[in-house]
């Protein structure tokens, strides 16, 4: 038999069946359209998460940190700017700047909010990162007079659209302590107090220890009060008017970073002093460098940098040269490796889903078969008997089986696709309630397709070998001689 006389028949027999075939073809269907959908899922998130890598340019970054907080002298290397011109001269690396945020208070209109800012670096341009912009241009120089903002900040300005605020002046500022203002409010009024202890004084109570313990600890008590009072109050704010040159897509989930300001404006809100925040205080106090002048202009240790490196750098090289000089090193690169491998394992958990519903579906399939091959035993019989060999009967059956699977893969992906475009807008919806950006959670690729409607095709054709072996191996004149 030629293959046209086998689908031509195979299909008849199908057609024939037309109930049992279509239940048989909708459990195939079903399961299809369970795999295509758990899997439209991993393959969402992982397109996703590619993308957001790409897209923020941090598969070419690599974040340096220094070893402890303990200075150069100590034998720890310290992360200042010689350091940053130091690797900036590693093989592969294209660029390094500190990646430092500060608080700033932003001032439009009648509006003030509070917001993390950073400075925008020379060069930074060619990192992803900084160059997000949906409206505007980029600042020209480390002097220039604008600023950069995050299109999800103009909400908290009150601004509806990004026109109404690019060209406009903005007011930028950021308050400073410091621990003289501090000491000021101790030593003012000292004499007085002193003055008035002396004549209050009680003589005999200077033998009671315990009365002696009590005034030291009220003492030192005003004092530390009147210390902070005057560190955290007597704040100096410094501030400058920027013009909105362009607006950034969304912004850093992880700082909420809102503002790109130019480097020299950043030196000038770095150069008035550590923020009033109380917590800020503690690193100094345990430091013991509360009382220490600041350091000069570039002698600045920063908290962490990036390395921007060229597109055919080696991470791992890039790192160990890092560990060698001293510094803790953080690869974008290879947390999106594990990221990956994590995904991969997610999407294996969500198609062994789809797998069980397969299995039941072609436990169906047999049950098909088997019944087909019982009822057309006088069909077989007369096919062997008109000169058909027992490979045309077993390819006979396989086709059958076959396009029960191929039909049903067809319809199951176009099932599952639909349920996923379904799950993918309830999702949406979802997240537009929590006012969180909406982002698709599924998606089919064409490698999608082609692997359910492959391997459902592939499924069915194993699960009917069995019924079409045993079919051919029927004789046929029992078979005759039965009827």
């Amino acid at each position: 038999m030629t293959a046209r006389d086998l689908f031509r028949v195979g299909l008849g027999n199908l057609w024939r069946r037309k109930l049992r075939s279509g239940l048989t073809t909708a459990g195939v269907v079903i399961a299809i359209g369970a795999f295509v959908t758990m899997l439209s899922l991993g393959a969402g998130n992982q397109q996703m998460v590619t993308q957001e890598f790409e897209e923020s340019g941090l598969l070419s970054a690599v974040q340096v940190y220094p070893r402890s907080d303990e200075v150069e002298a100590d034998g720890v290397a310290a992360l200042d700017d010689d350091a940053l011109a130091a690797l900036s001269t590693l093989p592969g690396v294209r660029l390094a700047f500190p990646f430092e945020d500060f608080d700033v208070e932003v001032s439009f209109g009648d509006s003030t909010v509070s917001a993390k800012a950073q400075a925008r670096p020379p060069g930074a341009e060619s990192f992803r990162i900084y160059t997000r912009l949906v409206d505007g241009e980029e600042l020209t120089a480390d002097d220039d007079d604008g600023v950069l903002v995050a299109a999800n900040f103009l909400d908290e300005l009150g601004i509806d659209d990004t026109d109404s605020l690019l060209g406009r002046s903005v007011r930028v500022s950021v308050r400073s302590v410091s621990p003289d203002s501090g000491l000021a409010r101790v030593l003012e009024g000292l004499g007085d107090r002193l003055r008035s202890q002396y004549e209050h004084i009680d003589r005999d109570s200077l033998h009671n220890r315990n009365w002696v313990e009590a005034q030291v600890r009220r003492e030192a008590s005003g004092a530390a009060q009147r210390f902070f009072d005057g560190y955290l109050n007597a704040q100096v704010v410094t501030e400058d008017t920027l013009t909105v040159r362009g607006v950034l897509r969304g912004g850093d989930r992880r700082t909420r970073r809102s503002l790109l300001i130019p480097v020299a404006t950043a030196r000038r809100f770095a150069a008035a002093g550590p923020g009033g925040d109380p917590a800020k205080i503690l690193p100094s106090l345990l430091s013991g460098n509360l009382f220490l002048p600041p350091p000069k202009e570039g002698a600045k240790s920063y908290r962490q940098a990036t390395l921007v490196l060229t597109p055919i750098a080696s991470h791992s090289a890039v790192v160990d040269s890092l560990e060698a000089r001293g510094f803790r090193a953080f690869s974008y690169a290879a947390e999106f490796s594990q990221i990956r491998r994590a995904l991969m394992f997610f999407q294996l958990g969500l198609a062994s889903v789809g797998l069980v519903a397969l299995a039941t579906a072609a436990l169906g399939i047999v049950n098909t078969m088997v019944m087909s091959v019982s009822e057309r035993r006088r069909e077989i019989g007369i096919f062997k008997s008109l000169g058909a060999e027992d490979r045309d009967v077993h390819h006979l059956f396989l086709v059958e089986s076959g396009t029960i699977g191929a039909v049903g893969s067809v319809l199951g992906v176009l099932l599952g696709w639909v349920v996923a475009r379904i799950g993918s807008a309830i999702a949406q919806e979802l997240m537009r309630r929590q006012d969180v950006p909406p982002i698709d959670l599924f998606a089919t690729p064409l490698w999608l397709v082609a692997l359910a409607i492959g391997f459902g095709t592939l499924v069915a054709v194993l699960a009917g070998w069995l019924p079409a072996a045993r079919a051919s191996r029927i004789d046929p004149v029992r078979a005759l001689r039965n009827e």
